[in-house]
């Protein structure tokens, strides 16, 4: 019974596993293109469904105190999307002058260049107790800024 009980407890990691397993042993399911479609489902689906979950746990009243709150929003954006790559960057430029593989170095650019997951910021914040709505919004507005800008990157190309 102790076992079963594990596994209830412990339901999220056994079905993290699980997928990890199945994506090695079919990794085909999961291309571009294939059954699973992850091109339509990653992209739309998952985001919409992450974000009116979370859009289901809130008071109409939060999301709209939390969208007058200009001055979070503005340092959460601007310490996402300007101060955190440029202090990638500048580690970047001292890690150029080691012998690590240049691809390397240029995939922890792009990757300091993004924002943080949608889930892994709602997630996290709810978690913890915190601002899920300011959290929500940020997620959000942070991702179109980055999607359909490249706001961060082009900056740091200059």
């Amino acid at each position: 019974m102790r076992l079963l009980e594990r596994m209830r407890k412990e339901w999220f990691m056994i079905g993290i596993v699980l997928a990890i397993a199945g994506a090695k042993l079919k990794p085909s399911v999961g291309v571009n293109g294939g059954p699973l479609k992850p091109e339509i489902t990653v992209s739309y689906i998952a985001v919409a469904t992450i974000f009116f979950n979370s859009g289901l746990s809130l008071k109409t009243e939060e999301l709209t105190s939390a969208l007058v709150h200009i001055r979070l929003h503005l340092f959460i954006q601007i310490f996402t999307l300007a101060f955190f790559p440029a202090t990638i960057w500048l580690f970047l430029q001292l890690l150029s002058i080691t012998p690590i593989n240049e691809w390397l170095l240029k995939g922890l650019q792009t990757v300091g260049c993004m924002p943080p997951p949608v889930s892994s910021a709602v997630i996290l914040t709810k978690a913890v107790g915190g601002n899920e709505a300011a959290a929500i919004f940020n997620s959000a507005f942070g991702s179109f800024l980055v999607s359909k800008h490249g706001l961060t990157c082009l900056l740091l190309q200059l």
